[in-house]
C-alpha cells in the first residue's frame, strides 16, 4: 500500500528564493532517487509563502523508513536545515479509507 508522507516546513524569512528554490531542488533530487519514492511534489502557502509542505509518496512505510534513516547520515544530510525557521513536522497516512 502506498504511503503518504506531509513534510511541513517553515522557511527563513531572510532566505533568498533562489536559496531555497536550489536547496529544495537538491535535496528532492536526491529524495527521488531512493528506493521507493513515487514521487514528490512541493506546495506553497498562497497566505504565507515562507510555509511549505512537501507531499512524498512512497511504494511503502518501510521504503519511506529506509530513506529517514538513510538522510539521518552523514552521507544523507541534507543542506534543508540552511533554509528553515524551524525543524520540520513530518506526519506519515500509510492507511485509508475507501470512498465509494
Amino acid at each position: 500500500m502506498t504511503t503518504t508522507v506531509f513534510l511541513d516546513l517553515e522557511l527563513r524569512s531572510d532566505a533568498s528564493h533562489e536559496e531555497v528554490e536550489s536547496t529544495i531542488r537538491e535535496t528532492l533530487a536526491q529524495t527521488r532517487q531512493h528506493h521507493g519514492c513515487e514521487s514528490l511534489e512541493v506546495l506553497i502557502d498562497d497566505a504565507d509563502p515562507t510555509r511549505l509542505v512537501v507531499l512524498e509518496r512512497w511504494t511503502t512505510t518501510a521504503d519511506h523508513d529506509a530513506y529517514a534513516a538513510w538522510r539521518a547520515t552523514p552521507e544523507g544530510a541534507s543542506p534543508l536545515g540552511q533554509v528553515l525557521a524551524a525543524p520540520g513536522v513530518k506526519r506519515i497516512f500509510g492507511r485509508t479509507i475507501e470512498l465509494s
